[in-house]
């Protein structure tokens, strides 16, 4: 399955698809990246004057690239164009270190933790344009066929 069959396969549309590439796939882990445009939606009210991306985005964009787009790949021999994944978020715990503004590329480095019975768990990375951490933690969840 290629890069862009995965990114295809993804559940998401504009304005809420966070994944513009994939560098790296495998059994084990996934490297992905998106940038931010500067007219995203959110930055109308975060904050004012100031925009700087949401928590609970940057959570969405590990999430995307870090856990859907791996578990699509793991499943890839049960998908077709027709059975299209279904994913539902379990848990995550993510610590956050620095903000992210416009127009910043972030890449996401994902390992698996484990993938059993549908559900998988990663550790998640999510990096600046400068390579800093800005933040980390781990996500969980479902994919059903």
């Amino acid at each position: 399955m290629s890069r862009e069959q995965i990114i295809n396969l993804l559940p998401y549309q504009p304005p809420f698809l966070f994944v513009d590439e994939i560098h790296d796939i495998s059994e084990n882990k996934v490297e992905g990246a998106y940038t931010l445009k500067k007219d995203e939606y959110f930055y109308k009210g975060h904050f004012k004057d100031n925009p700087i991306t949401p928590g609970v985005i940057l959570t969405e964009i590990m999430a995307q690239i870090g856990l859907v787009c791996l578990g699509i790949y793991l499943l890839k021999d049960s998908l077709s164009s027709e059975v299209k994944p279904k994913i539902a978020l379990t848990s995550h715990t993510i610590d956050f270190f620095l903000p992210v503004y416009p127009e910043e590329k972030v890449t996401v480095v994902s390992e698996k933790e484990y993938f059993r019975f549908n559900k998988l768990k990663c550790k998640v990375k999510l990096f600046n344009q400068k390579e800093e951490l800005v933040c980390r933690g781990y996500i969980s969840g479902m994919i059903k066929l």
